[in-house]
């Protein structure tokens, strides 16, 4: 009869056991004992009692976040930014990938993915940096050309510009990660059978029919991948980037804030830690949620293409 069970496997593989549990051992300490702080999403957080004797309050941190009309906000600005960055970046990405295995200069091909991936190298504080300077209002480029010829500045720090901020973040989104990104596509691009190509040259087949009919194929597994993996993640919003980029203009809150900037904020101006720990409670939770919808939803259609 063949044994099976836990403690056969750890009799028949103690090496690999012992390989493996500093690894075990440190995402416990690190990713699973501080769960148990998720205790102050109910209770109502007290200094001198600490996290566990301090009293239960049910849902009240919840109540008040959403009640507060904060909680609608940033749930809106971080599902909304997330999927204007995952369909963008991604797309750019594909974009990217697709020309530069295109390419037929071997020196022209390296120098343009090296200048493109450098992007990814440049801390958000930096970037940061760039925006303020392109768009400050008194001295930034931008109102600078505008005044020589003899334009009117425009502040797009006011209220009354919160609009563009959308397309200002999905832009440097995209700039910053479009080359990180596209090295994943051009790995799958490279793994394709060269006798399809082949083939298809043979067919007379132009680049672009090449491209739509064997390159996008090929590749759609590995599409549909990253985007689940990116879909676990549209709660969560990129916080240095939002942070760094926007700063702590109040004017710009409605428009920008997400749930990470929001936390950390609240964190910083006031001593509600259970309003805080409700918020980031709601976020993994949600995050949680919508990568069990969206990977049913691919393995009903597809089940190849899921995660699980």
């Amino acid at each position: 009869m063949k044994k099976t069970g836990f403690l056969h496997e750890l009799k028949k593989n103690k090496a690999l056991f012992v390989m493996v549990a500093p690894a075990v051992l440190l995402v416990f300490v690190m990713s699973y004992l501080p769960m148990t702080g998720l205790v102050l999403a109910f209770k109502d957080y007290k200094f001198n009692l600490g996290v566990f004797r301090s009293p239960w309050n049910g849902l009240e941190n919840f109540r008040y976040l959403f009640e507060s009309g904060k909680g609608w906000i940033i749930t809106r600005n971080t599902i909304l930014y997330n999927l204007l960055n995952l369909i963008t970046s991604q797309f750019l990405a594909v974009l990217v990938a697709v020309l530069i295995s295109e390419m037929t200069g071997r020196i022209y091909k390296k120098v343009t993915q090296s200048v493109i991936f450098l992007p990814y190298f440049i801390s958000w504080v930096i970037v940061g940096t760039f925006v303020f300077n392109i768009f400050n209002y008194e001295t930034g480029v931008l109102n600078g050309i505008i005044r020589v010829f003899g334009g009117e500045p425009v502040n797009l720090y006011s209220k009354e510009m919160t609009g563009v901020w959308p397309v200002i973040i999905c832009l440097f989104n995209s700039w910053k990660w479009v080359g990180y990104n596209s090295i994943i596509y051009i790995a799958a691009i490279t793994s394709i059978d060269a006798e399809c190509f082949e083939a298809a040259d043979i067919d007379g087949a132009n680049i672009f029919q090449k491209i739509w009919y064997i390159t996008f194929p090929s590749i759609r597994p590995t599409i549909i991948t990253m985007l689940l993996l990116q879909v676990g993640r549209i709660l969560r919003g990129d916080f240095e980037m939002f942070y760094q980029i926007v700063g702590n203009n109040g004017q710009l809150f409605d428009a920008t804030d997400v749930i990470d900037t929001y936390v950390f904020r609240s964190l910083m101006n006031n001593s509600n830690f259970g309003m805080t720990a409700a918020a980031a409670f709601y976020q993994s939770f949600l995050c949680f949620a919508i990568i069990m919808i969206v990977n049913a939803i691919v393995k009903k259609i597809e089940a190849d293409y899921a995660l699980f």
